[in-house]
């Protein structure tokens, strides 16, 4: 299985960011087995990372690794959708 590499920028802890945060860790505990890493960006303690990465709305998760590289952007509450965007098989 290839290792997975995310960032998702959040912009302070809104409930949409901890929603995102949290369903998040659930697909990579659960779909990903401990093959990933994930860091997670405030743009509020982070703002050059905006221009950086050109986000223009939060919560958005860049998926850097494996390529293709892809976004999202939102709460990544319909799971389903996430994994297929992600190309990550769904185990369940």
């Amino acid at each position: 299985m290839d290792k997975y590499v995310f960032k998702l920028y959040i912009f302070d802890h809104t409930i949409r960011s901890q929603r995102a945060i949290e369903n998040l860790k659930w697909i990579c505990e659960n779909e990903l087995a401990g093959a990933y890493e994930l860091s997670i960006v405030d743009l509020l303690e982070h703002p050059e990372a905006t221009a950086e990465e050109k986000i223009i709305a939060t919560p958005t998760l860049v998926k850097k690794l494996p390529v293709p590289a892809e976004r999202i952007i939102g709460d990544l509450s319909n799971i389903e959708q996430v994994l297929e965007k992600l190309n990550i098989p769904m185990y369940l």
